[in-house]
C-alpha cells in the first residue's frame, strides 16, 4: 500500500544533502514538509473541476516509467530542469523560485534550501506515484485520463488519498481550503493549514 513512509524511504536524503551542500538534518526536515506539499498539490489538481489535470497525469505516468526508482534513486540522474517544470505544473505555473519564496519560513527551511530541493523531489515523488498507479491497474496508461472527468482521477485519486493517510479522499468537499485540510492532517495543525493556504493561492485557488 502506498503511504508517506514508503515514499520517504525512496528519497536518498544523505545524497541530496551532499549534492546541494546542505546539512542532512535540515534537508530531512524540509523533505518531511515538501513531500506532502507536492503530493497535496497533485491531489488538489486532480480533484479540482476547474483545472485540467490530464497533462499532470501524463507526467505521473512518464515519471513512473522512467526507471528513476529502480534499484534506488541516483540523485545525479534526476533531471532538475524537468523537476522545475513539474513544480510549475503542480502549482499553477509557479516555478520552484516562486514556491520557495512563498513557503520560506513555514517550517521547511530557508527559501534557498526549498528552491534547491523542489526540482529534485518533484520527479521522485511523481515517479513513486506513477509506479503505484501502474502496479494498481496493470495497464495504467489508458486509465487515468479517461477517468479524470467522471471520477476525479479514479485510481490516481485513490493512490494520493492512500499516501496522504486517507485525507485526500474527502478533500473535495472539506471546508474552504481542502489543500489546507489535507496538509493539516499530514504535517500537523496550523503549519499544515498555513502551507495549504499558500499553495492554494499558488494554484490559483479562489476559495
Amino acid at each position: 500500500m502506498a503511504d508517506l513512509d514508503d515514499l520517504y524511504a525512496q528519497i536518498p536524503v544523505q545524497d541530496i544533502a551532499s549534492k546541494i551542500g546542505a546539512d542532512q538534518g535540515e534537508v530531512d526536515n524540509a523533505i518531511k514538509t515538501l513531500v506532502p506539499a507536492l503530493v497535496g498539490g497533485l491531489a488538489q489538481n486532480v480533484q479540482s473541476n476547474d483545472i485540467d489535470s490530464s497533462k499532470l497525469e501524463s507526467a505521473v505516468e512518464e515519471q513512473g516509467a522512467s526507471g528513476l526508482l529502480d534499484g534506488g534513486v541516483n540523485v545525479d540522474q534526476v533531471d532538475e530542469k524537468e523537476g522545475d517544470n513539474l513544480v510549475a505544473h503542480l502549482f499553477g505555473g509557479n516555478d520552484s523560485n516562486a514556491v520557495a519564496s512563498a513557503l520560506a519560513g513555514q517550517g521547511a527551511g530557508s527559501g534557498d534550501l526549498i528552491k534547491k530541493l523542489l526540482p529534485i523531489l518533484a520527479p521522485i515523488v511523481l515517479a513513486y506515484i506513477g509506479k503505484q498507479l501502474t502496479k494498481g491497474s496493470g495497464s495504467a496508461p489508458a486509465q487515468p485520463q479517461a477517468q479524470t472527468q467522471s471520477a476525479g482521477g479514479g485510481g490516481l485519486s485513490d493512490i494520493l488519498g492512500s499516501i496522504l493517510g486517507g485525507a485526500g479522499g474527502g478533500a473535495g468537499g472539506g471546508g474552504n481550503n481542502p489543500l489546507g485540510s489535507i496538509l493539516g492532517s499530514v504535517i500537523g495543525g496550523g503549519q499544515g493549514n498555513a502551507i495549504g493556504e499558500i499553495l492554494g493561492g499558488l494554484l490559483g485557488g479562489k476559495k
